[in-house]
């Protein structure tokens, strides 16, 4: 009640604010001594460990995936109307995206048709993977880029480097990496037009590991979508909300928020599991 918080925050009188907002002293009096109800005992509790899964996910959870949070956690199944209504009287909201920095061509050596055409259904794992490479600041503008292979199927992340360096070795090395934790793979990877994916090295790569390659659109980013959705929700619930102020701190960094989103980070589509979980049940 307002005359309690006002009270109690302002130190205004009880007498003057029930007569501002007319309510009788008497009233109020019954109010505040009044024994709180069952259903109201429970949303406190529920409320108590709604903020301290928010606390722990460092702000990233929004509604659906914090109602899964409470089923996997708290094994108590509550509606996505009653969490809503409790994180919004407790003022808590999921980090809000950042924009894509704009990307620029690069002229292409071995291009691939767009097999994969925004076809981002996959009925097994290894079946369609994506990548990409992104970029990372550290220290005083220090610039690092990560690399990495995403499974359309579990959205488990296959494969990641991070380096100091943008070359072929970066993306080769994050390929080689992903192919040798599944040998017996032979996907379809899907990547942009980036010059490490049109490169010799790239095409050897195929011919290599015996996997079929599929690229974007110019200028279509949309065509990549699981790896750009993959890029956002690590910019927007971890990067973007720290500080490095070195190499090491960030790599340690990403580290944790990709173990994070392996083993911690409820899918709603997945009916709760976690892309680590989803990927086991189909082995």
């Amino acid at each position: 009640m307002v005359v309690f918080e006002l009270h109690q925050e302002k130190g205004y009188s009880v007498s003057k604010l029930c007569k501002a907002v007319e309510v009788s002293r008497s009233s109020y009096y019954k109010w505040l001594h009044r024994c709180p109800s069952d259903a109201e005992k429970k949303n406190e509790a529920l409320a108590a460990s709604i903020q301290k899964i928010f606390d722990e996910s460092h702000g990233i959870y929004g509604v659906e995936r914090m109602k899964w949070a409470v089923y996997r956690e708290l094994n108590e199944v509550v509606n996505v109307k009653r969490v809503r209504r409790l994180m919004r009287s407790m003022g808590l909201k999921s980090e809000i995206r950042k924009k894509k920095p704009e990307w620029t061509k690069s002229i292409p050596l071995h291009i691939s048709e767009n097999t994969i055409n925004r076809d981002f259904e996959a009925s097994k794992p290894n079946q369609k993977w994506f990548t990409d490479v992104s970029y990372l600041f550290y220290g005083n503008h220090e610039k690092a880029y990560i690399s990495a292979v995403i499974d359309r199927y579990d959205l488990s992340i296959v494969s990641y480097i991070i380096s100091q360096r943008n070359d072929n070795k970066l993306v080769m090395d994050t390929i080689k990496l992903a192919m040798q934790k599944n040998p017996a793979a032979h996907p379809i990877i899907h990547s942009d037009r980036g010059y490490q994916y049109t490169s010799n090295d790239y095409f050897a790569l195929k011919n290599q590991f015996g996997f079929k390659t599929s690229m974007s659109r110019p200028s279509k980013c949309l065509d990549n979508q699981p790896i750009e959705s993959f890029w956002g929700s690590m910019k927007a619930e971890y990067y973007y909300r720290h500080d490095f102020d070195t190499y090491d701190h960030l790599i340690n960094g990403i580290d944790d928020y990709i173990q994070f989103y392996m083993h911690k980070r409820y899918v709603p589509k997945f009916n709760g599991l976690t892309p680590s979980e989803y990927r086991s049940l189909a082995s």
